[in-house]
């Protein structure tokens, strides 16, 4: 089925870090938009994976997404999360969706991507979740992922599409949180 359901839905934050978000293009709204994602997931019972790339050198995750996060991180050195120890058995393989979001799009966000979809999984890249230094290099990076089968939305896709309908108990508090 080509629409997200929360109950089939992982929700995969890449490489938020403190040192990297500076630089990335329009970094305060993809961080909002990931927090968004976040909030609703954890309001949805969704599972949340996280990643952080060379953690001496990048900073941890960002202390927003940090502290709401919760569920396990993955430590890497390799951009492809796919190839660091421990990521398939913290993503699990029980739930179809997987809703990616992070930084660099063109780096480990893509590499992962490519990754995940060789391994058959579906997946879904937050378009407005997903940022990159370059505006050209997230660009491209979106292209190339959706030519090679993955799904691009947007967070208020994510999120209407958990939902399912205006009569969810957490509809109300839902729609807030992406206001």
């Amino acid at each position: 089925m080509p629409l997200l359901n929360s109950d089939t839905s992982t929700l995969v934050l890449i490489d938020f870090q403190a040192r990297l978000m500076p630089a990335i293009d329009n970094g305060t709204q993809v961080v909002a938009n990931a927090r968004r994602l976040l909030g609703v997931a954890k309001m949805l019972g969704v599972p949340v994976l996280r990643t952080e790339q060379n953690v001496g050198g990048l900073g941890a995750t960002v202390p927003d997404i940090a502290a709401s996060a919760g569920g396990p991180v993955v430590h890497k050195m390799t951009f492809d999360a796919c190839r660091a120890d421990g990521f398939h058995d913290a993503l699990g393989g029980e739930r179809r969706d997987l809703v990616v979001t992070g930084c660099e799009a063109h780096v480990c966000v893509l590499q992962t991507v490519l990754s995940l979809l060789e391994e058959k999984r579906q997946v879904f890249v937050v378009r407005d979740a997903t940022g990159a230094r370059r505006p050209e290099s997230h660009e491209t990076a979106v292209q190339r992922m959706a030519r090679h089968g993955a799904d691009i939305v947007t967070t208020e896709m994510v999120v209407f599409e958990w939902l399912g309908t205006a009569e969810h108990p957490h509809f109300r508090e839902a729609s807030r949180l992406i206001r």
